[in-house]
């Protein structure tokens, strides 16, 4: 059985069917002890999540209701719901024993990268945070977004996404893969108008691809999303990448990291 967060929060069979409580209530109640997996989260955070901050009077007693049902609902699935979901002091802890979670695997995995990383395997540094990546189905908790709990709680997760992609788009550069980057990242730029480092490898990468025009006509797009939507201007690195795409910087054509790195420091 896996649970998943990262996209609509589900409840998936080895089969792949779906098997997710309807019921809002119990879908954030799950959705916050997935986030939250291996503590003791206090009914009190889950009381404020839940009710967004205006419970009601039986607020406690409709939170160990809610408990209830959503261990009948593991149980139903077969689960052990009472060794899944146990009521520790001063609340709930979520074991998912037997079970997997996509936020767990992909901390992972984003672990895993690193050490490869760090052993210099880059290839498969860069493969393991695209299986990390691919984890996702969509913005985290997608169907609770509306709640402001969750809303904050789905911002964390995708932040922890763009910092894999980011990761991977540096590895990919490193390894000379710059030309099948480029639909890559574009792909990615609608929904991120300002996310200056999302532009930087895009430029990187077209610069590398012997399209330097295309290149500096991505950092007059930032600049004006920039200006217009935020009145302020590029980053100073983004300035000096610019300048180093103009006078056709050396250290653009390196694909390794540390000279690209000394071209964009802060």
């Amino acid at each position: 059985m896996k649970f998943q967060v990262l996209g609509p929060v589900e409840i998936e069979t080895e089969d792949g069917t779906q098997v997710s409580p309807r019921a809002l209530k119990l879908r954030s109640l799950l959705a916050y002890l997935c986030t939250h997996h291996g503590e003791a989260v206090s009914s009190g955070r889950l009381i404020e999540a839940l009710w967004s901050g205006t419970p009601p009077q039986t607020a406690s007693t409709a939170l160990h209701v809610y408990v209830s049902k959503l261990r009948k609902h593991l149980s139903a699935l077969d689960l052990d719901a009472a060794a899944l979901i146990t009521t520790q002091p001063p609340g709930y802890r979520l074991r998912l024993v037997g079970c997997d979670l996509d936020v767990y695997e992909f901390d992972r995995l984003l672990g895993a990268a690193r050490e490869c990383r760090q052993a210099g395997d880059r290839e498969k540094a860069s493969q393991t945070l695209d299986r990390a990546i691919s984890l996702w189905r969509g913005q985290a908790l997608e169907d609770l977004r509306g709640i402001p709990a969750f809303e904050s709680l789905g911002r964390r997760l995708d932040e922890r996404r763009s910092f894999a992609r980011e990761q991977r788009f540096e590895l990919e550069l490193e390894l000379g893969n710059h030309k099948a980057l480029v639909g890559e990242i574009y792909s990615l730029l609608d929904d991120r108008s300002t996310w200056e480092n999302l532009y930087a490898y895009l430029m990187v990468a077209l610069y590398r691809s012997g399209r330097t025009a295309e290149a500096l006509a991505t950092y007059s797009r930032v600049r004006r999303n920039l200006v217009e939507d935020h009145g302020i201007e590029p980053a100073p690195r983004l300035q000096r990448l610019q300048h180093a795409i103009l006078t056709h910087a050396p250290a653009l054509d390196d694909c390794g990291a540390d000279q690209l790195v000394g071209v964009l420091a802060a």
